[in-house]
């Protein structure tokens, strides 16, 4: 991330540099070296422009407050919310829906609770797939784990299986991005007794403009957000505008992160896809590193809420829990899986003694 301020340090010792009374130059205390005023204008000229830059992307804000709207009188009325007594979770469900089960915790206690503070969504991704499917994509989420213990893959039963709408924020943007990279060229020179490699850097400095549509954030702090992001991508063509015939006969996590509160994780999307695209442009060259002063100005922005389908599947193997996700929508699978350490430990000693072999025969081949 670029600096927002300039610090005026010597080119020689990088001690910081200042005007001395009496002196018409300025000069370093530590290494006495002077530089013209002049010069050090034009050292920092463009420090200073990406400063301004940077200062300009930190203050540039997300205009959150049209995400969602308010309920109206008949449709809150429809809508029931129940808190999970051991683990304090959330959802919400129409009226024809009961929830009898935590899909976070496994609890079998849902207490009723007043329906409130929850904003109406603006868009919904309706579910594509059905239960079946998902305890088929799980089962087919196991073949070829080499590592599975055997008896998790024979005896393994789905025990509980929740269709959940999840909130998330999604963030769409215009906005000038700028950065500044450094390309070094090798050239190499031999002679009879030594090799001569000569290296020209250059600085390249890069600007342009950029669209980001449908940024996504998971607006609940109990969804995992590395699983979240890995069933991505969902497919926003097929989002359509929010309304609560959707939620017949599922369940809706009540997003406890709010837009405000998702910022910070959308502006680092944007800035790393920003600086991605950037950097891409910097080519011909033997490396490529950043300079470390990429700025994002936002342009335009704007934020909406909608909930996105996803299958929350759920099993128990040596009285340890393994949550997996499906995107309700593609039919994408992640979650985590137990590791058989006797076959891990079979497989390293396996692995080690190959390659010795592979080793001594590439040795005596040589010789």
């Amino acid at each position: 991330m670029a600096e927002t301020s300039v610090g005026y340090k010597c080119p020689n010792c990088s001690a910081p540099l200042t005007f001395l009374p009496g002196h018409d130059k300025v000069t370093c205390e530590y290494c006495g070296t002077e530089l013209e005023v002049k010069t050090i204008e034009e050292m920092y000229a463009a420090k200073e422009v990406a400063a301004a830059k940077a200062q300009a992307a930190k203050e540039a804000k997300w205009d959150t407050s049209a995400a969602g709207s308010e309920w109206e009188a008949d449709e809150a009325e429809q809508m029931k919310a129940f808190t999970c007594s051991s683990c304090g979770a959330q959802i919400v469900s129409d009226g024809n829906t009961m929830a009898t089960e935590c899909c976070y915790c496994g609890s079998p206690t849902m207490l009723p609770s007043r329906f409130e503070g929850m904003l109406k969504p603006d868009f919904i991704i309706p579910f594509k797939k059905t239960k079946e499917q998902a305890v088929a994509a799980l089962k087919e989420f196991y073949k070829g784990r080499t590592l599975l213990p055997n008896s998790f893959t024979a005896n393994n039963r789905v025990e509980d299986i929740q269709a959940m709408y999840v909130p998330f924020w999604l963030f769409d943007s215009k906005v000038s991005a700028s950065g500044s990279y450094q390309g070094a060229s090798d050239s190499v020179y031999e002679t009879d007794d030594e090799v001569i490699t000569t290296t020209v850097v250059y600085n390249c400095e890069r600007e342009g403009t950029m669209s980001f549509e449908r940024i996504p954030v998971d607006g609940s702090e109990k969804m995992d957000d590395t699983f979240m992001e890995s069933i991505e991508p969902f497919d926003y063509k097929e989002m359509v505008p929010f309304s609560t015939a959707y939620l017949t006969g599922f369940l809706a996590d009540k997003y406890d992160v709010d837009a405000e509160a998702a910022v910070t994780r959308a502006d680092a999307r944007v800035v790393k896809s920003a600086e991605g695209c950037l950097a891409d442009t910097v080519t011909g060259y033997t490396r490529v590193t950043s300079n470390g002063d990429c700025a994002v100005i936002k342009d335009e922005n704007a934020v909406h809420y909608a909930m996105v389908p996803v299958w929350i599947l759920s099993t128990r193997f040596e009285g340890k829990p393994y949550t997996f996700m499906m995107n309700g929508q593609t039919g994408k699978v992640v979650g985590s899986l137990p590791i058989d350490y006797g076959k891990l430990r079979n497989y390293t000693a396996l692995t080690f003694i190959i390659v010795t072999i592979i080793s001594y025969f590439i040795v005596k081949f040589m010789l």
